[in-house]
């Protein structure tokens, strides 16, 4: 058997709005990756926000585990960066190469190979997926792993949308008001999913074109839920839930669709499974390789997501099982945390209606079967207490385990890092 080649494409704020869920946008090669590999239904990231969502996934263990508790470039980093999957797989013969975005260090590095795990960076005026594509092409004598991350669909979104994405036809995701301005935003989105699609394409062909499907897997995701009001930097599912789409060998083939819950922090395990790699002790997650040779029905229980610091802090921490989500907050804050969520016209919309003013409860419990938009807080309901005291003590004994920091008081901010009060309207921290 020849070794496997992996590739880890991710994009920027994406969730799961993309053709292949079911949602009216236009990418043709991500559908045609979901009908040729894998497809996870409810996948989920460690964390809803940028850093923490990828440090999760590239170290296989929760944000506050890793020390990622915020945001790289206002202060966060990881604890140990030789945790990376790119350095174990780099002391197992693998040659390694980014092209674009990681999030995961800030920038200007003395030394980038002495932070991050790559052999070979892509220049920073360089088009990704061009030079991923080129890349993929070059004769090779160990197999590879290459991380390529691309803007898209981080805001700012195209002033205007294509013109095939007529706003009046455009349904805005479900947290948002169905009018003039939540569909205009949404098609702006579907604008720039389309150019995500695109370039994505370049770099699913390279491999065809270079003959290395048979040995290559393609890992196709995005940090957490897309930049609207109530998704980005929310624990409901329209917050932590991502697509993710795995296309290759050992059983990554033919269309299917995976229902159990999965997590960011199963990837690194699967791929230490799958290259026959010794798995670290550090390691949080499970291979999904018995969902995917139906060995198992589930590999989870729970899964676990977290925000502590974003562009203000906003320490909360959730557990979802099948049936229930869990939510709790761990400052006094009562409301929403506006600067947390990036500016739009949407977000103008519900700033008109006074979100800044909505109450956040300091717990929240809701029945996915019935509620599966988690508008219905069944935390004070005399009937869900056996639930609540259940999904508590499961939130506890995660944090227990994982020695989250939040259990010995507030998380402050890394010293020289960058914070925006809690009150603020603007990430820019501009009223």
């Amino acid at each position: 058997m020849k070794p496997l080649n992996i590739i880890y494409i991710h994009s920027h704020d994406t969730g799961r709005y993309v053709q292949p869920y079911g949602h009216d946008i236009d990418t043709p090669n991500i559908q045609k990756l979901a009908e040729q590999g894998i497809l996870f239904r409810k996948a989920f990231c460690s964390g809803p926000t940028c850093s923490p969502s990828r440090a999760g996934l590239l170290t296989g263990q929760s944000p506050h585990s890793a020390g990622m508790l915020g945001l790289a470039h206002r202060g966060f980093a990881l604890n140990d960066y030789k945790q990376h999957v790119g350095h174990l797989l780099r002391e197992n013969g693998y040659t390694t190469a980014l092209a674009g975005i990681q999030h995961i260090a800030a920038k200007p590095f003395a030394d980038p190979q002495q932070v991050l795990p790559y052999d070979t960076f892509a220049p920073e005026n360089a088009e990704r997926e061009q030079w991923a594509a080129d890349f993929i092409k070059q004769k090779h004598d160990k197999p590879f792993f290459l991380s390529v991350g691309f803007y898209e669909t981080h805001r700012e979104f195209p002033n205007e949308p294509d013109a095939q994405d007529v706003p009046r036809y455009c349904m805005p995701p479900t947290p948002l008001p169905d009018n003039e301005q939540t569909r205009y935003d949404m098609a702006c989105y579907k604008s720039m999913a389309r150019t995500l699609d695109r370039k994505m394409g370049v770099v699913f062909d390279a491999v065809k074109q270079a003959g290395l499907q048979d040995n290559t897997l393609i890992i196709c995701t995005t940090d957490h839920g897309i930049a609207f009001p109530a998704m980005k930097c929310s624990l409901t599912d329209f917050g932590i839930g991502v697509m993710l789409i795995i296309k290759g060998p050992q059983g990554f083939t033919g269309g299917k669709v995976i229902q159990s819950m999965v997590s960011h922090i199963d990837l690194f395990p699967t791929i230490c499974q799958l290259t026959e790699i010794d798995e670290p002790d550090y390691l949080q997650g499970k291979s999904v390789l018995p969902l995917v040779r139906e060995e198992v029905s589930q590999i989870n229980d729970e899964i676990f997501s977290e925000v502590t610091h974003h562009v203000a802090y906003e320490p909360k921490r959730c557990v979802r099982t099948q049936r229930y989500k869990y939510i709790r907050l761990f400052d006094d804050f009562s409301t929403t945390v506006m600067s947390n969520c990036d500016n739009s016209i949407s977000k103008t919309h519900w700033a008109n209606f006074q979100w800044a003013h909505r109450n956040v409860p300091q717990e929240q419990l809701y029945d996915l079967e019935f509620d599966p938009n988690e508008r219905v807080n069944l935390v004070e309901r005399d009937d869900m207490q056996d639930v609540r005291v259940d999904m508590r003590k499961r939130l506890e004994n995660w944090m227990q385990r994982t020695c989250d920091p939040l259990l010995q008081g507030p998380v402050k901010v890394p010293a020289g890092g960058a914070d925006t009060p809690q009150h603020m309207y603007s990430p820019d921290g501009k009223k």
